[in-house]
């Protein structure tokens, strides 16, 4: 990212080669969001280049929506993207105590310029376009899309994504869902765009929209929980080689990108991501794939 200072950076190294044998430079490797991973030396557990020293701040939206999140209240440890935080958290060296929750608006984190928090986590789904303005960790959830409907209604009987091109379809601004509306179902009119899911479940309730698309833990949490008499009509399956997957988000030039990810990578080694999803998310068994 600034080709003028890796003359300077070998220089030092091959200095200190000449001063010590006990000392060595460590590499630095690409972070999945495109700025440089920080080595090891600065993910020293407790240590690392917070915003606030001594302190691992997380962003995410209000309302915190379950199952990601219980009560609103992600300090509480319930719900799949707080418990993952906070053991995110620990394999970096922070306890509970450690951690400071910010409210971030879900457009925001991932908009260019300096982030507040150290990591973000509010179900925003890597994409290329995205980490030109932000760095990821790497995934620690796999997602599918589903569609919302009242039941009884003619989106409820959809199989195909050809049965909802003349659905009224609503979908969060800025989202994955919306994405897939417009690029895969591409319906006849333009789909409804809303601020925040609670007001597209507000606009499905009141018949200003037919359906909603949402990921597939979110659309059980709205048909089990919510709205009584919606049912989850179908999923789409993970289209491509890629698979979509939600990352924390971390600022473009952040130097914990590498300690992040390393940590997502150990939890979903040891089984700890698989076993929060267990007790946190619903399970897909028996919901149609919509082709």
């Amino acid at each position: 990212m600034y080709p003028s200072r890796r003359p300077v950076r070998l220089t030092v190294c091959a200095a200190a080669v000449l001063l010590t044998t006990a000392v060595g430079c460590a590499p630095q490797e690409a972070a999945p969001g495109g700025s440089q991973a920080a080595g090891t030396r600065s993910c020293t557990p407790g240590k690392l280049a917070t915003v606030a020293p001594g302190t691992l701040t997380v962003g995410t939206d209000k309302p915190a929506y379950a199952p990601w999140f219980h009560d609103d209240d992600p300090a509480n440890g319930k719900g799949y993207e707080s418990a993952v935080a906070y053991a995110v958290a620990k394999e970096l060296g922070y306890g509970k105590d450690a951690v400071r929750w910010r409210t971030v608006p879900f457009n925001s984190a991932f908009a260019p310029g300096a982030k507040t928090f150290d990591i973000d986590l509010n179900q925003v789904s890597i994409s290329p376009q995205r980490k030109k303005a932000v760095a990821f960790s790497s995934g620690y959830y796999d997602v599918r899309q589903a569609v919302v409907a009242l039941k009884g209604s003619k989106a409820a009987g959809a199989r195909s994504a050809a049965d909802l091109k003349d659905i009224r379809l609503g979908a969060q601004v800025g989202s994955t869902s919306l994405d897939l509306i417009n690029d895969t179902i591409r319906p006849s009119r333009p789909a409804a765009v809303f601020q925040k899911n609670d007001l597209a479940k507000s606009a499905l309730k009141n018949g200003q929209v037919d359906a909603l698309l949402v990921d597939l833990p979110t659309a059980f949490f709205i048909t089990s929980a919510e709205l009584k008499n919606a049912v989850v009509v179908g999923q789409f399956a993970q289209q491509g080689p890629a698979k979509e997957q939600f990352g924390m988000v971390l600022d473009k030039e952040s130097r914990i990108t590498g300690c992040v990810t390393a940590a997502v990578d150990a939890l979903r080694r040891k089984g700890t991501l698989a076993a929060l999803e267990k007790r946190w998310l619903a399970d897909a068994v028996d919901v149609p794939v919509l082709k």
